[in-house]
């Protein structure tokens, strides 16, 4: 059985994919934004190999995670999960970035840049990414107006550009992104129109799955079918421009293998 963490795993699909996997026979270890989030967690933590607590909007405290999660070891797979929907603001955090660039692109970079190479990466992307083209003359929102819903975009697109780029560096470690759809979540509404058992069935089977449909990388996922993502993902230009800024913008560079 595989040991598996999943960030943002309170709630939501973060929740239910670990639901999923502990029933299904697996380790896995939890990640809760603080500690009263985390003592909320219940009958899920009591049978969980361990958890995490920390923000992922600070820098510090996502490295924190980092140094947490190799604490407990070596992980099989990560499902990057943990992210933010239409913030009305900019925001800022204790480092002055967007509050989405930095839950939604920035933590998840970090993580796999500090976190021990796993054997398996999902990041959990959104349809709406094929919307974020164009980010790279300002990634931070320094000088544009702020678009809540395009710098929601961006940031998916990050990180599925950020899945491509690691399945070229990173050859002995499955990398793919997901779209679990418009899932009814806390995020997504009552009215969304997928259930949550179907939003986090494919990220699930991606990260623990011995099918040989599930053991490849570079892809992108929809209900466990792979689909063409934007055309700038599976650009290596973008993404290796991509990872430079985020390296700036982060202090923590990315190994290249």
């Amino acid at each position: 059985m595989a040991t598996i963490f999943i960030t943002g795993s309170t709630d939501g699909l973060g929740r239910a994919a670990a639901q999923s996997l502990l029933d299904q026979g697996h380790r896995v270890v939890l990640h809760a934004r603080s500690a009263d989030r985390a003592n909320a967690l219940g009958e899920v933590r009591s049978r969980a190999q361990g958890i995490v607590v920390g923000d992922l909007k600070s820098a510090a405290e996502t490295k924190d995670i980092a140094d947490q999660v190799n604490a407990i070891g070596r992980m099989d797979a990560i499902i990057h999960n943990a992210g933010v929907y239409t913030r009305p603001g900019r925001g800022t955090t204790p480092e002055g970035h967007a509050e989405t660039l930095a839950i939604n692109t920035l933590a998840p970079y970090m993580l796999t840049a500090l976190i021990e190479r796993p054997g398996r990466l999902v990041y959990l992307s959104s349809g709406l990414h094929r919307g974020g083209e164009g980010s790279l003359d300002d990634l931070d929102w320094t000088r544009r107006p702020w678009d809540a819903a395009k710098a929601y975009a961006e940031s998916k697109l990050h990180v599925v550009a950020l899945a491509f780029a690691l399945a070229r560096r990173w050859p002995n470690v499955l990398c793919n992104a997901v779209d679990p759809g418009w899932v009814r979540t806390r995020m997504g509404g009552a009215g969304a129109p997928v259930d949550i058992d179907t939003g986090q069935r494919t990220q699930t089977w991606l990260a623990a799955s011995e099918e040989p449909a599930a053991l490849v990388t570079g892809r992108y996922w929809h209900h466990l079918a792979q689909e063409q993502p934007a055309r700038e993902a599976t650009d290596p230009k973008f993404q290796e421009a991509l990872i430079g800024q985020l390296s700036k913008l982060t202090g923590v560079e990315l190994p290249e293998a």
